[in-house]
């Protein structure tokens, strides 16, 4: 048994409108509370910080409203608290891929707006220098190149609820390897990432999660990223001993235990069990999400529905 429980609480989603809350500022406000439920246990850590990254799950500009990517309200409501409690250099950083630059997808996302809310910068990882790690990964030494803004920093890494394209859940660890080189086989990439990065808080956005289909989780977890994805993989319907990298990380650690005032099988029940959408195909519904959203809001269109990167 995990001796710290996986936290748990739920969103007041009583201002959706149908499955969506179109406004930013709305979605913050409803996710203040619970942010700050989660966070005030790991707010002595955090507090004594210098500096404190937030790594979300920001691999592409699908629509929040998919539940593909981390909403960026709760990235804001998690800034305003940490900025409300601590001094720390506040930093939200991602990396860019091999299908578009972290930067563009930040645009599309939001967050340049968002942060210029708060004394926080956007960085992008890719161009940072890096620090090189040997991790043991069972057993095994394996080399991890880590980009200083996270060797140097606190991380809170902040994925959303949906699987990777491989099928397991994206999660936190994985979210991390997403920002490291390492040349290991892919089962062990994760576990390194994680153990060299060595983040003091995962929080999981399930406020809307994907599992083949979108859907309104309104819940955020709070835990260890190993024990959150453990979670996480439970809320998708895959099995822990599938996961080889979760597997890996975990070693002999019992069942993860969760506290707070959600009902966990429940939660489960609303999430799909279902796939990715095709990587090359827009899923229709974001293609749905996304149009009625930028009719509305007057957004950009992303990449997706350019037909191009």
């Amino acid at each position: 048994m995990s001796a710290t429980p996986v936290r748990a609480t739920a969103v007041d989603a009583a201002d959706r409108r149908g499955s969506w809350i179109p406004d930013i500022d709305a979605r913050m406000a409803a996710f203040e509370p619970p942010v700050r439920d989660l966070l005030e246990p790991s707010l002595e850590t955090l507090a004594d910080a210098d500096r404190i990254t937030l790594v979300p799950d920001a691999h592409y500009p699908f629509h929040p409203s998919s539940g593909m990517v981390t909403d960026p309200a709760v990235i804001g409501a998690i800034v305003a608290r940490l900025e409300g409690r601590t001094d720390a250099d506040i930093a939200v950083a991602g990396a860019s891929n091999d299908r578009i630059a972290f930067d563009r997808t930040a645009e599309y996302l939001g967050y340049a707006s968002l942060l210029e809310r708060f004394d926080a910068d956007l960085v992008d990882l890719t161009d940072d220098r890096r620090v090189d790690d040997i991790c043991e990964v069972d057993r095994n030494p394996t080399a991890v190149s880590v980009p200083s803004r996270l060797a140097e920093s606190t991380a809170v890494v902040v994925p959303s609820l949906r699987p990777s394209e491989d099928g397991p859940v994206a999660g936190a660890m994985r979210t991390l390897a997403g920002t490291v080189d390492c040349d290991a086989d892919p089962a062990r990439v994760p576990v390194a990432a994680t153990r060299a990065v060595d983040p003091a808080l995962a929080v999981l956005d399930a406020t809307t999660a994907y599992g083949g289909a979108p859907a309104a989780g309104d819940t955020l977890f709070a835990g260890s990223p190993v024990d959150v994805d453990a979670v996480a993989t439970a809320l998708l319907g895959r099995s822990l001993e599938t996961d080889a990298a979760l597997e890996t990380a975990r070693g002999d650690d019992g069942p993860v235990s969760v506290e707070g005032d959600v009902d966990f099988d429940r939660l489960r029940e609303r999430v799909p069990d279902g796939e990715l959408p095709p990587p090359d195909e827009t899923h229709p519904a974001v293609s749905t999400a996304y149009r009625v959203y930028a009719a509305v809001a007057g957004d950009a269109v992303p990449p997706q529905l350019e037909g191009g990167r």
